[in-house]
């Protein structure tokens, strides 16, 4: 029994630390932010005014570790890739109720040095216009606001940057 039982674990914690990272056969057109309380570091953005430029919705709450550990990631081709055409916004959308508080989640920018735009999705309205299931997952979304790639979990990071690099080089 106590095997069978360490199996399931072992099981269970690989495909926690297993990370799907996909570009997409059929590209279809990315929904628009929805039911945004908040707009945190940015005016409020849509995807209509977003066309031209690439894109990286990134899923992701404060208290979840998986996300805290892309965090560099992200900021990292924020800060590299921003004058070159992308946009990084943050959807937080929370696990748990004391994610919920708009102060709780400035405190997490600041703790975070998150400078990229976080739109605040207590509602789930974002989350289920993507028919998002995962805590971190990224989407990246090409200049003709086709969601092209998508990535859920940690890694994959050259990948996914790449398709970064590869996105901003194809013409508007």
């Amino acid at each position: 029994m106590k095997s069978a039982i360490q199996a399931v674990l072992a099981a269970a914690a690989l495909w926690t630390t297993m990370a799907a990272a996909a570009p997409l056969q059929k590209q279809v057109q990315a929904p628009e932010f929805a039911g945004i309380s908040n707009w945190l570091n940015s005016e409020p953005l849509s995807m209509q005014q977003l066309r031209g430029k690439v894109v990286l919705v990134d899923f992701w709450t404060f208290d979840c570790i998986n996300c805290i550990n892309t965090l560099p990631f992200v900021k990292s081709w924020h800060d590299k890739y921003k004058d070159q055409g992308l946009v990084v916004v943050g959807v937080h959308t929370p696990e748990y109720v004391h994610e919920r508080s708009t102060d709780n989640v400035k405190a997490a920018l600041k703790r975070f040095d998150i400078r990229y735009a976080v739109a605040q999705d207590n509602r789930y309205a974002t989350w289920t216009a993507y028919s998002n299931r995962y805590w971190p997952a990224a989407y990246l979304i090409n200049k003709k606001g086709q969601i092209v790639y998508t990535h859920f979990g940690e890694g994959k990071y050259q990948e996914t940057e790449a398709t970064i690099r590869a996105l901003l080089a194809e013409p508007a």
